[in-house]
């Protein structure tokens, strides 16, 4: 059974997660830890918990995501998978990151590309790669049909939606991604999104007032 840790970094409010099995391995998903503190926050769960981080995943390329990138790929010896699209975006993480204050080294390159449809492994436990775009291109989530669990980044909220009016973002699109590839999953499908509380697919067809149906 896949467990799941939820870490919040840095002034965007980030959801970093920690996913992890009776293996110990763990994948670390939207690293966004940037100072100190929160560095070390991410490492006292990891070895606390005797955990093996085996790879690092970007749901997408925002800087507020990706701020934490550098610092678990060298602490951890690992690689750091994206979908292809969001590289312009990780390409240009140290622009974007002055705009918003943040002091971003470049990053380094991603060792995979995951696309739509591929299985990520780690330890005993399997997700399937939904590509998701819409909030920004290159966006992915992460299912676990076993564990009834949704990795979603920026693409769905507790009664809301990602943004789509930054570069690439596209209102039709990511509504579309919503209805056709998260609506579809079992309504007890609990969801773990980008920024904020948790919430489940049942809950979000009911009463997100973006996509029910009036």
């Amino acid at each position: 059974m896949i467990q799941v840790k939820k870490l919040v970094f840095n002034p965007f409010y980030v959801n970093t997660i920690i996913l992890y099995d009776e293996t110990k391995e763990c994948i670390i998903i939207d690293a966004a830890c940037y100072d100190d503190h929160e560095k070390n926050e991410l490492t006292n769960f990891i070895s606390q918990n005797g955990l093996k981080p085996v790879k690092a995943i970007d749901t997408h390329c925002h800087v507020d995501h990706i701020l934490g990138n550098n610092f678990v790929v060298e602490e951890y010896k690992i690689g750091l998978e994206i979908h292809k699209k969001g590289l312009s975006f990780h390409k240009n993480a140290k622009n974007h990151g002055v705009a918003f204050g943040f002091d971003v080294e470049p990053l380094k390159e991603p060792t995979t590309f995951l696309k739509e449809g591929d299985i990520v492994k780690f330890g005993n436990s399997e997700l399937e790669v939904f590509y998701t775009p819409g909030h920004v291109d290159g966006s992915i989530c992460l299912y676990s049909s076993k564990d009834k669990f949704v990795i979603v980044g920026d693409v769905l909220f507790n009664q809301s939606i990602g943004r789509t009016d930054l570069p690439t973002g596209n209102m039709d699109l990511l509504l579309k991604n919503i209805r056709e590839k998260l609506f579809t999953l079992p309504d007890d499908t609990k969801v773990y999104c980008g920024h904020g509380p948790d919430t489940s697919i049942g809950f979000e067809k009911k009463s997100n007032p973006y996509l029910v149906e009036m």
